[in-house]
């Protein structure tokens, strides 16, 4: 594999998907407003989202942000965006007077999250950002408070808070099915492929897997439990020096306590392939995810048989909903905004101290 990206699509693709249940917990949008959205940085993962942005009923690519023109010109035809909605990372400061665009999605590395949302905040646009939503708790913030005091709102790219299967067993927990909930598991990871690329570089990534594919269990450990963790301890393992140099986690096991009393023991790697699963058990059931936030379709199962929806392009669920937020002022059954991906950092902030020093950190998230 060579991306956690390349690893999630491979790992879902020879599934079928199932036929659609009307039970409750899946988004379907609704009519209203389209949201106009302009794409920052146009790599693989931003194609993903264009493509899926086709199928959408409430969202549209309107405009594009790029270094390379070749790719501005290439994109323009193929997504149907005008030239005067085309912009260089120097020019697109601009945006601010431009009425086809409502919001700005940053699917850039992970380093340039920050400049880039306080940038299209200052232009008064929405900001959607890919996760880990900055760098460390402290640019979260920073984030948080530029989107705030500038007007405009903040959402981060959870495609998995709009995923059928996992909605329905938020909804199974919310109603007691799985009566107190005692456990979680997730494992989150993959073998990562070309050395050179920017997620093994730590002035780019912030870190390793953590900063990438092991987000999933931090976020996931959360929205399933439905609490959020108070300590946490954690162990880093390094078998490639050379590959994942200072600062580059190869793979961290962590563990959560929960102020139920639930705890959680979660895993991410870049090191081992035939992974993403989460397991949720409690004193009358318990649920599983298999895969658990490949691009799907994700497979699940309940004590009380199997999950069974059809499946659509996460993403472009993930964009419906979004500009029902937006738009509308819908609120998600698992929010996406800000605040809720500041929570993340601080969690993976506390992860590497504990796994730094070895040491069990309470987690402090004022």
């Amino acid at each position: 594999m060579t991306s956690r990206r390349g690893f999630l699509q491979t790992l879902s693709a020879p599934l079928v998907t199932m036929p659609l249940l009307s039970r409750a917990g899946w988004a379907t949008p609704t009519e209203g407003p389209v949201l106009r959205v302009a794409l920052l940085g146009l790599g693989s993962y931003a194609n993903r989202v264009a493509e899926a942005m086709k199928g959408s009923s409430r969202a549209r690519v309107t405009g594009l942000v790029s270094g390379t023109p070749q790719k501005l010109k290439d994109w323009s035809a193929r997504f149907q965006v005008p030239e005067k909605n085309c912009y260089s990372y120097e020019q697109y400061d601009a945006i601010r007077d431009n009425p086809d665009i409502d919001a700005v999605y940053i699917i850039t590395p992970n380093a340039l999250h920050l400049p880039h949302a306080l940038r299209v905040a200052r232009a008064g646009k929405h900001v959607i950002c890919e996760k880990p939503m900055a760098l460390n708790a402290k640019e979260g913030r920073m984030m948080v408070e530029a989107c705030e005091k500038a007007g405009v709102k903040l959402l981060v790219g959870y495609r998995m808070h709009f995923e059928a299967k996992t909605l329905e067993i938020i909804r199974m927990r919310k109603a007691g099915d799985f009566g107190k909930v005692l456990y979680f598991n997730g494992l989150s990871g993959f073998r990562i492929g070309n050395p050179s690329q920017w997620r093994l570089n730590r002035e780019l990534a912030g870190g390793g897997s953590m900063m990438d594919i092991g987000i999933y269990s931090v976020n996931g450990a959360r929205y399933m439990v439905g609490e959020d963790p108070v300590w946490v301890t954690a162990q880093e393992t390094k078998t490639d020096p050379v590959k994942f140099k200072e600062g580059v986690d190869e793979t961290i096991t962590f563990q959560f306590g929960f102020p139920s009393g639930a705890s959680a023991s979660c895993l991410s790697t870049y090191s081992l392939n035939n992974l993403d699963r989460f397991f949720l058990d409690g004193t009358n059931g318990f649920a599983e995810l298999q895969p658990s936030t490949g691009y799907g379709p994700i497979m699940g199962r309940t004590h009380k048989g199997p999950l069974e929806f059809t499946h659509i392009t996460h993403q472009t669920v993930q964009m419906d909903e979004m500009a029902a937020i937006l738009l509308d002022g819908k609120t998600p059954v698992v929010p996406v905004d800000g605040r809720e991906g500041l929570k993340d950092l601080v969690i993976i902030d506390a992860i590497y101290k504990a796994a730094r020093t070895g040491r069990r950190v309470e987690i402090a998230y004022d």
